[in-house]
């Protein structure tokens, strides 16, 4: 698909892959083919989705050499494109989960963030740099992070710019699984493995109302929430799973994503 990112798909999953040696840098040519990786990831016969960096590095940020004599302008018209393929990342109506080796910092923890889980290896570092360069995180790391950890630990992390372990990423849940460094892909593929043979439909409707439920209200959450939940009795999985269970018990449907 791209020079630096590419899509594959193998059984439901699809697997998008940064390879832009040494540091999976993310200049804008990364940025434009991420956004790419993102539409095709949408396709129906993509179940669920595994971000992945490669064995040695997820993604250590932006490229500080092009942004280092950059000016207000080009810098709004550059983070606006990278803000946007981290919400195509995060708006795909399926599952998605990073698998971190090496270092996510920068714009490669925003780039985890966007995802629904995160898998890291044992010897991963992540955190949110900036602020060493004098400026902050600018693709969703004050926000989809403070949104995971809480404001203080958000704040405690942005503000220091300091790397955190991977134990110490799991034990405030900003990642969801540690695994040996060489499983951290295999395990990434395990944990939404689940998901590709699921109800496609209804997966869709639960991501959406949990992700738009945040911003707003209860009685608004809830309003979502209703909409998602009769929408999907329209559906032949619904049918399919409710049959199944009347006549085998739970857990035995067969879903075909429509």
């Amino acid at each position: 698909m791209g020079e630096f990112v590419n899509l594959e798909a193998d059984g439901g999953i699809g697997t998008i892959r940064l390879s832009r040696p040494p540091v999976n840098a993310l200049n804008d040519q990364v940025t434009a083919e991420l956004a790419e990786a993102a539409r095709a990831a949408a396709a129906d016969e993509v179940r669920a989705v595994v971000i992945y960096g490669g064995e040695k590095v997820f993604a250590a940020g932006a490229d500080i050499t092009v942004m280092a004599e950059a000016g207000y302008a080009e810098m709004a018209s550059r983070s606006a494109r990278l803000q946007e393929a981290m919400s195509l990342v995060a708006g795909l109506g399926k599952p998605v989960v990073a698998a971190i080796t090496g270092y996510a910092l920068g714009g490669g923890l925003e780039l985890a963030l966007a995802a629904d889980f995160r898998v890291a290896g044992e010897r991963a570092r992540v955190g949110q740099p900036e602020i060493l360069l004098g400026v902050i995180p600018g693709a969703g790391g004050t926000q989809r992070l403070t949104r995971l950890v809480g404001p203080a630990r958000a704040k405690a992390i942005v503000f220091s710019g300091r790397m955190l372990t991977a134990a110490e990423a799991l034990q405030i849940g900003l990642v969801d699984q540690v695994v040996p460094d060489a499983e951290v892909y295999q395990a990434a593929v395990d944990m939404v493995q689940r998901y590709a043979s699921g109800p496609a439909l209804a997966l869709r409707a639960a991501k959406q109302a949990i992700d738009a439920g945040l911003g707003v209200e209860l009685a608004i959450g809830l309003e979502i929430e209703r909409v998602q939940f009769a929408a999907l009795f329209g559906t032949e999985d619904q049918r399919a799973g409710m049959r199944s269970f009347l006549e085998h018990g739970p857990g035995k449907a067969t879903f075909t994503g429509r």
